[in-house]
């Protein structure tokens, strides 16, 4: 690992979902800035070079569990990204109670209980990074995806009541939105689909994830200590004006 002059080497991060996709890349990202990464996984996997706790993030009992090894080797959590989410995609009237309750406990209740215990450090330390990784559907909405966008929505009024709570206290909290990312279900949409979807994105192709996992880097350098209750879309310009 290399130590980037715009992060403070040393400060332990903590990615929610951080075994595979998005997730992944962002704790990669944050390893080869120099940082100290732990990841949360359902089945304890994850890159190599960062420490892989199992956890489920609608487990309060669970997570608590996995901050308490975090704590123990690596240090108490200073930066924390919330990007453990689920879909479960079908059109509100065939949409289950089950279908609606399991995306938002995951997407949007996984943000509240990882961000609350994150936080108790946080306010001991004076200092914290939270980042909420949300999606353009969230303010762009999409047909099927009732529960998700509602999910991810949410988290913008999330991370800005949170600004108002702790912002006197060196965290700040902001919100990443990505558009359509190269990962491996966008990889499984025939050429086609493929095709019409880029059509609707001004930069005409598919982000990547090294892309979101820079912006996460970002935020939660020094360079953005002045910015809190943001939404930074990384979507090639498809949610636009929303």
């Amino acid at each position: 690992m290399t130590d980037d002059p715009q992060a403070p080497a040393g400060r332990v991060v903590l990615v929610t979902g951080g075994n595979r996709g998005i997730g992944r890349a962002i704790a990669v990202a944050f390893g080869a800035a120099g940082y100290r990464v732990a990841i949360t996984s359902r089945d304890g996997s994850g890159p190599a070079g960062v420490l892989a706790v199992q956890a489920d993030v609608t487990d309060a009992v669970a997570l608590d569990a996995a901050f308490r090894v975090v704590e123990a080797e690596l240090g108490p959590v200073e930066v924390v990204v919330a990007n453990a989410g689920i879909t479960r995609d079908t059109l509100l009237l065939r949409m289950s109670e089950d279908d609606f309750d399991d995306v938002v406990a995951t997407n949007l209740g996984g943000a509240f209980r990882v961000v609350k215990r994150a936080s108790k450090g946080m306010l001991r330390a004076r200092f914290g990074r939270v980042i909420l990784i949300s999606s353009v559907v969230g303010m762009l909405g999409s047909a099927g995806q009732v529960n998700y966008a509602a999910s991810k929505s949410a988290l913008v009024g999330f991370a800005r009541s949170l600004t108002r709570e702790l912002g006197a206290r060196g965290i700040t909290a902001n919100v990443i939105a990505p558009g359509f990312i190269e990962t491996d279900m966008t990889a499984a949409l025939p050429e086609a689909t493929q095709t019409e979807y880029k059509g609707r994105i001004p930069a005409r192709r598919f982000g990547t994830v090294d892309e979101v996992a820079r912006t996460a880097v970002w935020l939660a350098s020094d360079d953005a200590a002045y910015i809190s209750g943001a939404v930074i879309p990384v979507d090639g310009g498809l949610g636009m004006g929303h």
